[in-house]
């Protein structure tokens, strides 16, 4: 009886994983498999492939000793079994492996390759001297049933018009809220694509995930709203990330897609026939998604409330901008942020996530500090917040 030849191995991170799933469900269509070296040339060239746009060459270029040996060995149909954080998540049945020029690569995704670009080096680092081509089969794919979920819910709302915003909520605040509602009055279906980073973050995903789900739930339609987590690889952090977000929208059933005026990459875009605006320029790619811009939200001193800066005729002087920065490190700090910054709700679910146990001797010793029902009741941290909060804004004697 012959040997059974040994699958040689890819060792990929979680990251790659995910851009590969995506690309097997049609979410990065037109592309639908890894490049060869001919393909990826022509792509990176012209930004086209299969006659429609892709900005760049869609390769698999893995770092590593272990990696580089292999893809410099393989031959034609061979087959590489796929491992990511020691399990076998699928196989790659070889096309052709080939050598990349990685700061080339690094600078058609973002335009530079200066390191102190944000993502700049991590991708340097990740990527490998050689990439391979060839059919690649996952075990699972949960991108699947995130694309259905999209699709039964479009059936049963009969929903003709679907809208996507993709989303950080890195923290989620007013000005995410505005744009949600005003988003929602001409659509009939709102996804939600919840940035899912993979570094680890104060700002986990799950927290910020929970914190979503926590005004759908009390605020909004919630049958009108779907979130889906979004994997935010390196493939979408540069300069293109605008018009590969559109593509991914697309590809999940939506016909529109709404985008901050603050949002990376807005600016002005340039090309031989000169400088065109962000919404001329995708008007002529042709993507087949309608993009809506949004103007930018701040809290103005002088009418009280959230305005569109394009709207208000108060200065800038006069507003208080939702500065994410700003917000995320009081948060960091442990400090209730202003509630015409962030809801009361959202802050208390955030800290109460940050600082576990914080008040674990105050919630029980202070708890006739503030007003209840008279009744004897167990205060969670969560509570304890909002109590400080409602306290904050009892403004009568200020």
């Amino acid at each position: 009886m012959g040997s059974q030849r040994k699958n040689r191995e890819l060792y990929l991170d979680s990251e790659a994983l995910a851009t590969l799933r995506m690309c097997k469900e049609g979410i990065l269509s037109p592309v639908d498999k890894l490049m060869n070296e001919k393909t990826s040339c022509e792509v990176d060239k012209t930004s086209k492939y299969k006659n429609q746009y892709f900005p760049f060459s869609f390769i698999l270029a893995p770092s590593g000793r272990r990696n580089e040996e292999v893809l410099k060995e393989i031959q034609k149909n061979d087959i590489l079994d796929i491992i990511v954080e020691d399990e076998k998540c699928g196989e790659l049945i070889v096309e052709e492996s080939f050598k990349i020029d990685k700061l080339k690569r690094v600078e058609m995704i973002f335009s530079t390759t200066d390191t102190g670009v944000k993502g700049v080096a991590d991708t340097i680092n990740r990527l490998g001297n050689y990439a391979v081509s060839g059919e690649v089969k996952i075990n699972s794919n949960e991108v699947k049933l995130h694309k259905l979920e999209i699709i039964d819910q479009k059936k049963l709302l009969n929903a003709k018009r679907t809208t996507a915003i993709m989303l950080s909520a890195k923290p989620f605040h007013r000005a995410h809220e505005r744009m949600i509602r005003i988003a929602l009055e001409d659509c009939d279906l709102l996804v939600l694509f919840l940035l899912r980073p993979y570094k680890k973050d104060t700002f986990s995903y799950e927290l910020r995930y929970k914190t979503l789900k926590f005004f759908i739930d009390h605020f909004l339609p919630k049958n009108r709203v779907i979130i889906v987590p979004f994997e935010n690889t390196y493939l979408f952090a540069g300069d293109d990330s605008i018009m590969l977000d559109s593509i991914a929208a697309k590809n999940y059933g939506c016909d529109t897609i709404s985008i901050g005026q603050n949002h990376d990459g807005i600016g002005m875009y340039y090309d031989i026939t000169g400088t065109k605006s962000i919404s001329e320029y995708f008007k002529s790619l042709d993507i087949g998604i309608k993009m809506n811009i949004v103007s930018e939200f701040a809290y103005c001193n002088e009418c009280k409330t959230l305005v569109s800066t394009r709207s208000c005729p108060h200065g800038r002087h006069h507003h208080i901008s939702y500065n994410t920065e700003l917000i995320y490190e009081l948060f960091k700090s442990g400090v209730l942020p202003p509630a015409v910054l962030v809801r009361k709700e959202i802050s208390a679910i955030v800290l109460a996530h940050i600082f576990p146990n914080r008040f674990e001797k105050l919630t029980d010793k202070f708890s006739n500090f503030f007003p209840g029902s008279g009744l004897i009741e167990e205060m969670s941290e969560e509570q304890f917040y909002m109590q400080i909060m409602n306290l904050h804004q009892t403004v009568s004697l200020t």
